[in-house]
């Protein structure tokens, strides 16, 4: 909706979208953090010791971040650094909760980061557009996706709690 929104007036809501966004991602990977934390506790509890020495990515200002979207190049520059961050967390996200839960698979999504760089130069920024509208979607997939993998979670840790 906030894409269609940008798009309708030219541009001006993208400014609270990035806003959004980025303070939407920032919560999310302190909420991460946060599960993982309790996660590792839970396993020390069961006398099976996992490292969670990762480093997460950076909280981003989404307040500095959306003005600087005033300028073409930082708009560029956030749908890289969105695109890259969320790739890298679901990837972390697969292997701590496989090292934890050996018996389930959660699926990372997949970015194709070059795929839309190239197609957004190529199309002199154009493409930029459907870059950023991917990562939206793909952003609240994977909060959505969250809530299915927190309870999931809290089903596996109950069972082999009772077990």
């Amino acid at each position: 909706m906030w894409f269609l929104a940008s798009i309708a007036t030219f541009g001006i809501a993208f400014f609270p979208m990035f806003h959004r966004l980025i303070d939407s991602r920032n919560k999310h990977f302190q909420r991460e953090r946060e599960l993982e934390n309790q996660i590792s506790q839970w396993l020390k509890q069961q006398g099976n010791d996992s490292k969670n020495d990762v480093k997460y990515p950076a909280s981003m200002n989404p307040t500095a971040w959306a003005a600087s979207i005033i300028l073409i190049i930082p708009a560029f520059l956030i749908t890289y650094y969105l695109s890259k961050d969320l790739r890298a967390h679901e990837e972390h996200q697969d292997k701590f909760l496989e090292s934890a839960f050996p018996e389930r698979m959660f699926m990372p999504q997949t970015i194709p980061i070059r795929k839309y760089a190239i197609i957004t130069i190529v199309t002199l920024g154009v493409g930029g557009i459907y870059w950023l509208y991917k990562i939206i979607n793909m952003y609240n997939a994977h909060f959505k996706a969250q809530w299915k993998v927190e309870k999931e979670i809290a089903r596996l840790m109950e069972e082999k709690q009772v077990g």
